[in-house]
This record gives structure tokens, sequence and C-alpha cells, in this order.
């Protein structure tokens, strides 16, 4: 195999018959020219993506140790998660982390507002993230906040086989925090994001949304509905205000037996936040 370009010192382009490639590996690039050889015991990764022109590009524009810790943290993803990442990941996350570390540098941190909601969504992503930063750490001496880590969890999570669109999985997590405000605004009761309570609760209300857009719904008894409803009347009315907003402020509908499910989780939430006030301090 020759050299078709050299990218950087761990990247180049080969033509492989007839089709041209993106072969990665530690130092395949260093030294070496066009139609130079290939070791193929070099080659690390061998990318034939309809994006090859895309990473050509990147490779071309951004730091090489960026591009080589992206790398190392889609690996680390890869063996964590047991799972094989779409290849636009390579592309995705090394465009994102460079971004990110040059704003880093600048002073400039931008917050993510669907922290707590991706953290428990999410968790296995979140480690994920966690680590990412602190590898980060390591190799660049650039401190990088626990926001950051949420936004390499949503990365990984929609470069998943299954796990969505990044646009669509931004809108479901945005249309749970605004749901679970809701809860609390209705309430009035404050929510620690570590209670499990709460990661219940959010982990219901993404999958009701779930359920809603693929008309997978929960069934339940009408005797059982109107017994949560004369039970738990504050609840329901709460259960029944998220569904109000949900369908006023984004057309989404949900039907009332999942309202039930809903006000189950929030009387859970209210009765412990009513427990925790009441013990002794």
């Amino acid at each position: 195999m020759k050299i078709a370009k050299v990218l950087n010192n761990n990247a180049v382009v080969i033509k492989d018959k007839g089709q041209e490639k993106i072969a990665i590996g530690s130092g395949i690039g260093f030294r070496k020219g066009k139609n130079d050889l290939v070791n193929p015991r070099k080659i690390e990764k061998l990318f034939v993506l309809k994006e090859n022109e895309k990473l050509q590009h990147l490779l071309l524009r951004i730091p090489e140790d960026h591009f080589v810790l992206s790398e190392e943290i889609i690996a680390y993803a890869e063996e964590q998660l047991n799972t094989k990442l779409n290849d636009h990941i390579h592309i995705a996350l090394t465009d994102h982390l460079t971004f990110a570390i040059e704003r880093e540098k600048k002073g400039i941190q931008l917050k993510n507002k669907l922290l707590y909601e991706i953290k428990t969504l999410y968790k296995k992503e979140f480690d994920i993230g966690l680590w990412a930063i602190q590898h980060i750490k390591e190799k660049l001496n650039v401190n990088m906040p626990v926001d950051e880590a949420a936004f390499i969890a949503l990365h990984i999570h929609t470069m998943k086989l299954h796990g969505g669109d990044w646009q669509e999985t931004v809108r479901q997590t945005t249309l749970v925090r605004d749901m679970v405000h809701t809860i609390k605004d209705f309430l009035n009761i404050a929510v620690e994001e570590d209670d499990i309570s709460y990661e219940r609760l959010i982990t219901h209300l993404r999958f009701s949304l779930t359920r809603t857009k693929q008309s997978k719904l929960h069934t339940m008894d009408k005797e059982m509905l109107k017994m949560i409803r004369r039970k738990y009347p504050l609840s329901y009315r709460c259960a029944a205000k998220v569904a109000k907003d949900l369908s006023s402020l984004h057309g989404i509908n949900l039907p009332e037996s999942e309202l039930g499910y809903i006000a189950l989780h929030i009387e859970r939430l209210r009765k412990m936040r009513d427990t925790e006030e009441e013990s002794p301090k």
C-alpha cells in the first residue's frame, strides 16, 4: 500500500485496491511522503468513510494531539460499553474536543443546562465523559469542567448503534428537564439530583416520552387509575400539569394511563421530601 497523502504523523491517506482509505497508527506518517510504502503492521485503524474528505480536512487543521486524545477516548468508550460506535464519532468528537479545549484555554466555559439529566439518563456515557476530562488534564494539563463530561457523554450516546440522533436526544433530554421543573414548581420542592427517587422519576419520564413517540404505552387498569387519582390527588394533578404543558408547548399528548405511572413516581418523590423535612436534624 502506498501513501497518497500525509495528514499528520499518525494519519495518512492510502490507495488500497483502487480505493482511498485513511490509515491511522502511531508514527505511520512520520518522515513519510507521497508514494512511500506503508508498513501494514503500523496500521491500527483503517477508515473507508463516506466522510473521508471531511476527516482529511479535519486532520489537516487541528492539533495532532487532539486527534490522538479523541481516538483514545473513543477506544475507552467502546471498551466500557462493549460496542462499536458509529464511524462518524471520529469526526464529531474530534471536532468537538478541539473547540472545547481551545475555549477552555481562552477561559470560556459553556454551561451544560442538561448536566443533571444527562448524568442520570446516560450514566455509563457520563462516567466515560468524566474519564475523558481527567485524561485531557493528564495529557494536556487542561482542566475541563464537569459540564464537558456531559457534552462528551451525549456524543458517545448518539454514536452508539441504537443511540439515536443528536438533536432528538438533546430535545428529549430538554423535555425531561422541563417536565422536572414543572413538577418542582408545582409542588414547590427542592430536589437533590443524586436522590434515588429523582433518578427514578426522570428515567421514567424519558421512557414515557419514548413510549409515546413509538406508540408503545403502559396500560393501566381503570380501577387502579381511579385509586391513584383518589389516593394521591396532588401528585395526579401535578402529573396532569406536566401533560398539559407537554401538549400545549410541544404537541406531545400523554395518555391518561401514563399519567398514573408518572403520578406514582411523583408521590414517591414527594413523600421522600416530606420524610426528610420531618426527620430530626
